[in-house]
């Protein structure tokens, strides 16, 4: 579902970019990911997360998919001028990654699942692409965020079968992917990382198997 002025306001905002820079930084105290990689980042918006991504991990290829055409082009403008023989451009439904089986080595989303009508379509979708030892960085919002009072006349969402914690870490379970860290907030969202499987591609920056917080 495309974003409505308000939220492309905001997605285009100072704020958000501060936030983005923080979400990154915690996922980057998660999981290591090895340079040359391929990445996928779905609801790239204006390129804010591509270009962290890219400073952060420097793939080999980067894919870029937004459902709105402004939004890519947008990234289109802000990227190209600094790394745009690796990164690839694409507007595409997130229930229909235009991506081949165990292709990308992580995927990145910045909170565009809960946009998604089908979302777990979009989960599957994200599994499909991840090769075995993937690795799903997540940042996702529950409907009392963002289908509350005073949030549901400003922001445009999909209004049936919208989930909340039981039902990702539900979905996370159904898709065979492992929720090895997260920090969580029960009544507002989620930071997560997902593994498909395990792989000598990527390596833990803790010890412990798994690390999550939840604060209720």
């Amino acid at each position: 579902m495309k974003l409505n002025r308000f939220e492309r306001w905001f997605v285009n905002s100072p704020a958000r970019n501060i936030g983005q820079h923080l979400v990154m930084r915690w996922f980057k105290s998660t999981v290591a990911l090895k340079t040359g990689g391929t990445i996928l980042e779905v609801g790239c918006g204006r390129g804010v997360g591509a270009k962290l991504i890219w400073k952060a991990h420097r793939p080999e290829r980067l894919y870029l998919l937004d459902l709105d055409l402004q939004m890519i082009a947008r990234a289109h403008r802000r990227i190209n001028g600094n790394n745009g023989d690796g990164i690839s451009f694409c507007v595409g439904d997130a229930a229909r990654l235009p991506l081949r089986d165990d292709s990308v080595d992580a995927v990145f989303g910045f909170g565009f699942l809960h946009h998604v009508p089908a979302w777990r379509d979009g989960l599957a979708e994200v599994t499909r692409v991840l090769k075995h030892g993937g690795v799903y960085f997540m940042e996702e919002y529950y409907p009392s965020l963002y289908q509350n009072f005073v949030t549901r006349h400003i922001l445009v969402h999909p209004d049936e079968d919208r989930f909340n914690s039981q039902d990702l870490h539900r979905a996370f379970q159904d898709v065979n992917l492992t929720l090895t860290h997260s920090f969580e907030l029960k009544r507002m969202g989620i930071l997560g990382v997902g593994v498909k499987a395990d792989s000598q591609s990527i390596s833990c920056k803790r010890h412990e198997d798994a690390c999550q917080v939840v604060l209720d």
